[in-house]
């Protein structure tokens, strides 16, 4: 590199390295915020990924080379059809396959069970053959044997030869552990067994679940689809196994993308951070820069060394946070696995991988963040004139161009507008951007408001005081850097409000609900997870008969694909009030009268309405009994089910179904008799002892710590974001006060006294804060409207009430609060611990 040459980029990383060693903290700070955005974004990122990939590995273990697969709308189908399907020519090979959610007594979760036929299983999918032990090589066909994962045999703490308990209809089912699973996924907790023996200890005789279809060699897919759809009808679904990723990434889809955005909450602030450090800097310079243009530095000189300070925060930031995010990710995987709280990725051990594009698409984007932050601060630099800049006193015009209300004003209108569009893809794009768009244009009003109101104060009682005078003289005179004050308190403050509003909203109405739909005494149920277990209907008759059972009521839940490339829909059966179904549902508008009801009355959740167009009145068609028409009576709230759920009365669900199992029983006591009374007598029926108990009292608190625990990455990132704003609040009224030494000199000039002038601080810092803090209320009350009523229904379907938590955001102002003005007093008495003479010697 020739010497003229390297002479600016000298300079520009002298400038750089000067200004950080200047002001470190202030630097530190901004580096942090962006490094804890990148890392929170990626490593959400990478736990997604691995969870998805690893999930989609194990579901396609299952399905192993298998071209299609059938299925019906409903979890099961008689076997006849798979004589005629596994001779036709163009399959190669047809594998039956019965799949049980098995529930094991004592244990929180369901093992996968899959019932196959060795032979035909061995060409398709030859991981699911278990591994007998040499002197028992028939036990593959053995009705009592059944095959375990490493990951499986790890959780139910058994090993070859042990006796496992698991729950079918009726009572439990004892079967030995004959080997293990070799081509099983790390922590897929998955077993196999033989089919009839599956059909036969879990009362699925006769019935599968689907059929893996390997095709002739040469035989389209496509063509063979439509070809058996013919045949068969529309009651059987023909799929390709990568679709049931495709649904699964769909479910969790929303889930992701708001973990995301939540990440990049921190990423903004950082931003903002960024912005504040460059334009405090340009104008504690403004003279220094100016003097630069003087003896010959051009102006894109000028502006490329404030784009590379901040570019450089940037650069080092995202490095930073790319590694963290990484650790974080290892971190959060081996100890809390792969689903955050979500729920969408059970029975997998996902390990962590580095993905080079994901991490340079997150240090593009924090190095992005970073320039566009100080891209304001440095074409005002460029643009000073160096005659006027030189000048002290000007301070405040360098951010003149913020003065203007018409860009914030176009902003709020423009994300107001944007709050009213449909979601894109299922996803609430225009929401996130409405957000986005309301955030930053209350930023862009605050010199305007700071103006108009401190002026006002001004001209009021509160500058009767010389305190008063000065304070408010100021904060007018000079509203574009308080601005930049404001605008760390209001970001942050903002974000904070519309966060915990939005989730106190969502946990109080799910705990209203709660309240609703829990009506019993008590509850009854065969197994807490999986679809193994059901009482009979002489087991129900003896639970209704036990005594002190005044009513007891049966509920069956049961699936239904409505659409081969959504997940399966929840179809329940249960007693509905006929004439004031509100008794029962908790229903969230007006419902069809049954005088109108023409065909099966059922009653739709409202994820149902989004995604399937179902509506009150409308006339639908189910895939039950060849078909059946029915009706839409209602919408009810369902936080349970994203996908959506359809319930309707039971005994229309048994004539439909022929299904006459159910899951759980809900009971009503008599007067006089206790709970402890009632599970007493329960326990002593032959089936008792496979019965799990519980009060609403204690279904409503495990229900609410699951909410919690599902929220608990949503409260870190809030947690993180709000720390950052206040390290950021922080720096900013440090780095202003610290730029004005002179004015301090000047005024202890005057005869004003070093207490007075960190009363003037203090409550600079208070009316700043207290501004901010005022307006955070409003912007972050808007926000969360949107988060409440558009962000949510747009992404899980559900709607839910508004709910202040006063509390939480009175605390949380208070310490913001005590914060800005602790930091203008601390601050100020470094400021003003100078000698006067020097402070102001370089204005002789």
């Amino acid at each position: 590199m020739k010497p003229a040459a390297r002479t600016p980029w000298l300079l520009h990383r002298w400038l750089t390295l000067g200004e950080w060693r200047a002001h470190p903290v202030r630097a530190a700070v901004a580096l942090l915020a962006i490094a804890l955005g990148v890392a929170l974004g990626f490593a959400i990122h990478l736990i997604n990924a691995a969870a998805y990939d690893e999930f989609s590995a194990a579901s396609r273990s299952l399905s192993g080379q298998a071209d299609l697969q059938l299925r019906t709308a409903q979890a099961s189908f008689d076997e006849s059809v798979y004589p005629a399907l596994a001779s036709r020519p163009d399959v190669a090979v047809a594998s039956p396959v019965v799949e049980i959610d098995a529930a094991v007594p004592g244990r929180q979760g369901a093992l996968k069970l899959l019932g196959i036929d060795v032979f035909r299983a061995a060409a398709i999918a030859p991981d699911l053959i278990g591994v007998p032990a040499e002197d028992r090589p028939f036990d593959a066909l053995a009705d009592d044997a059944i095959f375990l994962s490493p990951a499986a045999m790890e959780w139910l703490a058994v090993r070859r030869g042990d006796p496992l308990r698991l729950q079918s209809v009726g009572g439990t089912v004892t079967l030995r552990v004959a080997g293990g699973l070799l081509g099983a996924r790390p922590g897929q907790r998955l077993a196999v067994m033989d089919i009839a023996a599956a059909q036969w200890r879990f009362g699925r005789l006769g019935q599968l679940s689907r059929i893996d279809i390997k095709l002739a060699e040469g035989v389209s897919r496509k063509r063979f689809s439509e070809d058996l759809h013919r045949d068969l009808g529309k009651a059987y679904l023909v799929s390709e196994p990568r679709e049931q990723e495709a649904r699964t990434a769909n479910m969790s889809r929303a889930y992701r993308v708001n973990l995301n955005v939540l990440a990049l909450v921190a990423l903004f602030t950082g931003a903002f951070l960024v912005f504040s450090t460059q334009a405090l800097s340009v104008i504690r310079r403004r003279s220094q820069l100016a003097l630069l243009r003087v003896v010959g530095m051009r102006r894109g000189q000028v502006m490329r060394q404030i784009l590379m300070e901040g570019g450089s925060l940037g650069v080092l930031g995202s490095a930073l946070g790319i590694a963290a995010g990484y650790g974080m990710a290892a971190l959060a995987l081996r100890f809390f696995g792969g689903d955050l709280g979500g729920g969408y990725f059970p029975g997998i051990q996902p390990s962590v991988e580095f993905l080079p594009v994901a991490a340079t698409v997150f240090f593009l984007l924090g190095t992005g963040v970073a320039v566009a932050g100080c891209l304001s601060p440095a074409l005002e630099a460029a643009r000073a004139r160096p005659a006027q800049a030189l000048k002290s006193g000007s301070e405040d015009s360098v951010l003149s161009r913020l003065a203007s209300p018409w860009p914030g004003l176009a902003l709020l209108a423009t994300g107001t507008a944007f709050s009213q569009l449909p979601p894109v893809s299922e996803l609430p794009i225009f929401g996130y951007l409405a957000v986005a768009l309301l955030l930053v244009g209350g930023i862009m009003l605050m010199p305007r408001m700071a103006s108009s109101l401190f002026s006002l104060l001004a001209r009021s009682r509160a500058a009767a005081t010389a305190l008063g005078t000065m304070t408010l003289g100021r904060l007018a005179n000079a509203p574009n850097q308080a601005s930049i004050a404001l605008g760390g308190v209001l970001s942050s403050f903002s974000l904070m409000v519309a966060m915990a509003i939005m989730v106190a909203s969502f946990r109080v109405s799910v705990d209203d609900w709660l309240g609703q739909v829990l009506a019993a005494d008590l509850y009854a149920r065969v197994a807490a997870a999986g679809n193994s277990a059901g009482l009979s209907a002489e087991q129900q008759r003896a639970i209704a008969a036990a005594p002190g059972v005044a009513r007891a009521e049966f509920l069956r839940v049961n699936q239904l694909t409505l659409d081969p490339a959504r997940p399966a829909v929840a179809l329940i059966g249960r007693p509905i009030n006929r004439v004031d179904p509100g008794k029962t549902l908790p229903l969230t508008g007006e419902t069809l009268p049954p005088n109108a009801w023409r065909g099966v009355p059922i009653w739709v959740s409202e994820a149902m309405v989004d995604l399937y167009g179902y509506a009150v009145g409308k006339r639908v068609v189910l895939p039950l009994a060849g078909g059946t028409e029915c009706i839409v009576a209602g919408v009810w709230r369902d936080y349970a089910r994203q996908a959506g759920a359809i319930q309707m009365q039971l005994e229309d669900y048994r004539h439909l179904t022929g299904d006459t199992v159910i899951n759980d029983t809900s009971l009503w006591l008599d007067k006089g008799a206790t709970v402890e009374q009632v599970i007493a007598a329960i326990r002593k029926l032959p089936f008792g002892a496979t019965l799990e108990f519980a009060q609403p009292g204690e279904i409503r608190a495990i229900s609410l710590r699951i909410f919690d625990r599902s929220f608990a990455i949503t409260y870190l990132l809030e947690g993180v974001a709000m720390v950052i704003g206040l390290f950021g609040v922080a720096a900013t009224f440090s780095s202003q006060t610290l730029a004005r030494v002179k004015e301090f000199g000047m005024l202890r000039h005057l005869g004003v006294t070093r207490r007075q002038i960190l009363a003037m601080l203090a409550a600079e810092g208070g009316l700043l804060a207290l501004l901010g803090i005022l307006v955070g209320f409003v912007l972050g009350g808007a926000i969360s409207l949107i988060l409440i009523f558009v962000v949510n229904p747009q992404s899980f379907h559900w709607t839910m009430r508004l709910h202040l938590p006063w509390p939480l955001l009175g605390t949380v102002a208070m310490a913001l609060l005590a914060s800005a003005c602790a930091t203008a007093v601390v601050s100020g008495r470094f400021a003003v611990s100078g000698d006067a003479v020097r402070a102001v010697r370089e204005d002789w």
